[in-house]
């Protein structure tokens, strides 16, 4: 099994910390290790790094494979603008079916949290094996443990594949982000799962998949592969690339696809999306606060400090995120931590202080 890691995300949600040169799955978020060194380390055993494809960009490859010099540098497929997952998993397909035409390729985010590293890779083997054997398009689906509302849902239909340890279900839907009713109806609901944006798949299912749901995407990526290996590969890739639709794998294929079959998982999983994420990780003190930093807090309560250096005070605050990184401090009610996007398109807007977005 071929995998292909995606690496080229930004990771607004953890700005200031994180930033388009120093994304999360570069940063050490939830241990002393980079979160693609972790997601590298999950898989050594299973995958040989020849075997492990990284999709990210010209800007982060240097400093990726610093980290991971073992994968070659021939595995690292370069994006060359931002165009979803849609459009990053098609042209890292194009490589590896370049490079191993009847293989199996999974889809992995670099910057997950994934407990039980043996039961992860037995699941990812039973996934691969009905990939193989069936031609589906196979997804994991988390058991939700908590009601939310930063991850996407997917609705089970009935039970296709009972072959293997794990049941394979029909999807009958895939749900957007829900408001909180509508999250907690689903967590009530035994057919709800959550979208773990992990995918495995035979790598002529998911090009089919794209000729027949994405076709003009599909016709750029097969130009893109008559040219791999010639002078022309770069500038092939870098004019169809642009032209890609910007879209989700999830909306673009998924959602349309009537071969998708998902796999409960029999893992812990985590996206590590938000700083309220990294707090499941971390320990509280008595008054339920995640502090990362030299701070002094007097009646606060329910927040999180991340500081850098120096001192941070907070008095009489309940509930907020408090992020100091350099010169720049973000404060802001926790439960709006999903709108930290917001602040940054404004900054984007703004001529004199866009240059606080990447420090």
């Amino acid at each position: 099994m071929n995998i292909l890691i995606m690496a080229g995300g930004r990771g607004e949600r953890f700005w200031p910390v994180s930033s388009p040169s120093t994304p999360k799955q570069i940063l050490p978020i939830i241990s002393d290790k980079t979160m693609i060194e972790e997601t590298v380390d999950r898989l050594l055993g299973f995958a040989e790094y020849k075997n492990i494809f990284i999709s990210t960009n010209s800007l982060l490859k240097p400093k990726i494979k610093k980290l991971i010099p073992a994968i070659p540098s021939g595995n690292f497929i370069l994006e060359p603008c931002a165009r979803n997952t849609a459009a990053a998993i098609g042209l890292g397909a194009v490589y590896i079916q370049n490079r191993d035409p009847g293989s199996v390729m999974a889809v992995l985010p670099a910057d997950h949290f994934i407990a039980e590293k043996d039961i992860f890779l037995s699941d990812l083997q039973i996934a691969g094996q009905l990939a193989k054997e069936t031609g589906c398009l196979i997804t994991f689906g988390i058991k939700p443990s908590r009601i939310e509302t930063g991850y996407g849902y997917i609705e089970l239909g009935e039970v296709v594949h009972n072959a293997y340890e794990n049941s394979a279900y029909e999807v009958k839907s895939f749900r957007e982000k829900p408001d909180q009713e509508t999250a907690r109806e689903y967590v009530n609901r035994q057919e709800f799962l959550w979208n773990s944006g992990m995918f495995i798949w035979s790598v002529s299912s998911i090009m089919e998949s794209i000729e027949k749901y994405m076709p003009v995407m599909f016709s750029g990526l097969m130009e893109i592969s008559e040219n791999l290996g010639t002078r022309k590969e770069s500038e092939t890739v870098q004019r169809n690339f642009e032209k890609f639709e910007k879209t989700s794998i999830d909306y673009g294929v998924m959602e349309k696809a009537d071969n998708a079959l998902c796999i409960r998982a029999r893992f812990t999983w985590d996206d590590v999306g938000s700083w309220t994420a990294v707090e499941r990780f971390n320990k509280k003190d008595e008054q339920n606060n995640m502090v990362r930093s030299d701070w002094k807090g007097v009646d606060t309560s329910g927040s999180i400090i991340v500081n850098d250096r120096g001192l941070v005070c907070t008095l009489g605050v309940d509930n907020l995120l408090v992020i100091k990184q350099g010169d720049i401090v973000l404060v802001a009610d926790k439960r709006r931590e999903q709108e930290i996007k917001k602040i940054i398109e404004s900054l984007q807007a703004d001529g004199k202080l866009k240059k606080y977005l990447d420090v």
